[in-house]
C-alpha cells in the first residue's frame, strides 16, 4: 500500500501578457497562462521564485520532475545552462484570469533580472516556482491574535508587498506604514480598504537605500497597544529597525516580521550560497 503525498511546490508555466511602469523605477510584469488558474498563492507578501531564460534560449532550464528537491537539482545543472532564478513577491493574483502580477525595481544592466524586465515583452517564457496547494510558509505577514495595529517598514524592494498587504488588510485596521523610495516619481497609489497613514521618504539619487527610514522609525508613534510589525528591504536597514523596536521601544520580538530582501554589496546568488553553506 502506498500513500501520495501532495507537492506543497511546483513549477507554473507562464508568458507575459504585459508590462508597463509603475512610478520611476519600477516596472510590472504581468504573467498570464493556464497553469496559473491553480496557483495557490496566499496573498500579502507571498513570495515566489521566478525562473529566467538565459539569452538566446527559448525557455528556461530547470530539473524536470525535481518535486520538493528542486533546489539541489537546480543547482546541479550548468550555471550556463539553468535558468536564472530571483526571488519576487506577488504584487497581485487574479487567478479567475490566470494572471499575477510582479513589480521589478529598474537597475538597467547591473543584473540578468533587471536586464530581463528591461527588455520584457509580451510572449516570452518564464517558469514560476511557487504554492501548489495553500501553504502560508512562504507568506511572511502573520499578524497574531490580539493585533490592535500593523506597523509596516519597507525600501522601494518591498513597496510591492507593502501593497499586496494593504490589499488583504480587514477593512479599518489601523496602519502606519514608512517607504522609502528613491524618487518622487516613485509615490504610488496604495488603495486599501484599512485605516492607513502612509508617510513617504524620498533619498534622492545619492543617498543610500534605507538612509532615511531609521529616523522616521524613530519619530513614529506605534500604532495601537499590541501593534504587529512588518520590516522589509535593505538587510542592514532590516536589522537596525529591529534592534531599536526591540531594544529601545521594548516591543515583543514574537510580534515584529522581517525579510531582508537585499543586502548592500551582494547579489542574490551569493545571499543563497552564503545560506547553502
Amino acid at each position: 500500500m502506498s500513500t501520495a503525498v501532495a507537492l506543497r511546490y511546483r513549477f507554473y508555466a507562464a508568458r507575459v501578457r504585459a508590462v508597463r511602469p509603475v512610478g520611476a523605477s519600477l516596472v510590472r510584469v504581468t504573467f498570464g497562462g493556464e497553469d496559473l488558474v491553480d496557483f495557490a498563492g496566499g496573498g500579502r507578501d507571498q513570495s515566489v521564485s521566478l525562473f529566467l531564460p538565459h539569452p538566446g534560449q527559448a525557455a528556461p532550464v530547470v530539473p524536470v520532475e525535481a518535486g520538493d528537491n528542486w533546489h539541489p537539482a537546480w543547482r546541479a545543472l550548468d550555471p550556463q545552462v539553468r535558468a536564472v532564478m530571483r526571488s519576487y513577491t506577488i504584487r497581485a493574483q487574479r487567478p479567475e484570469r490566470g494572471e499575477l502580477d510582479i513589480d521589478f525595481v529598474r537597475h538597467g544592466d547591473t543584473g540578468p533580472a533587471t536586464r530581463w524586465a528591461g527588455r520584457a515583452a509580451a510572449g516570452d517564457p518564464v517558469l514560476i516556482l511557487g504554492p501548489a496547494v495553500p501553504d502560508e510558509r512562504s507568506v511572511r505577514f502573520q499578524p497574531p491574535a490580539g493585533t490592535d495595529g500593523v506597523l509596516l517598514v519597507a525600501d522601494e524592494t518591498a513597496l510591492p508587498a507593502v501593497g499586496a498587504i494593504l490589499d488583504w488588510l480587514p477593512a479599518g485596521t489601523p496602519v502606519r506604514g514608512l517607504v522609502e523610495v528613491p524618487e518622487p516619481g516613485d509615490i504610488q497609489p496604495l488603495p486599501t480598504e484599512a485605516r492607513a497613514e502612509v508617510t513617504w521618504l524620498v533619498r534622492g539619487a545619492t543617498a543610500p537605500a534605507g538612509a532615511l527610514l531609521p529616523d522616521a522609525l524613530r519619530a513614529t508613534r506605534l500604532p495601537g497597544a499590541n501593534p504587529y510589525t512588518w520590516l522589509a528591504g535593505e538587510a542592514g536597514m532590516v536589522r537596525a529597525a529591529r534592534r531599536h523596536l526591540v531594544g529601545e521601544r521594548g516591543l515583543d520580538r514574537r510580534r515584529i516580521t522581517f525579510a531582508g530582501y537585499w543586502r548592500r554589496g551582494a547579489s542574490e546568488d551569493d545571499l543563497r550560497a552564503e545560506a547553502g553553506a
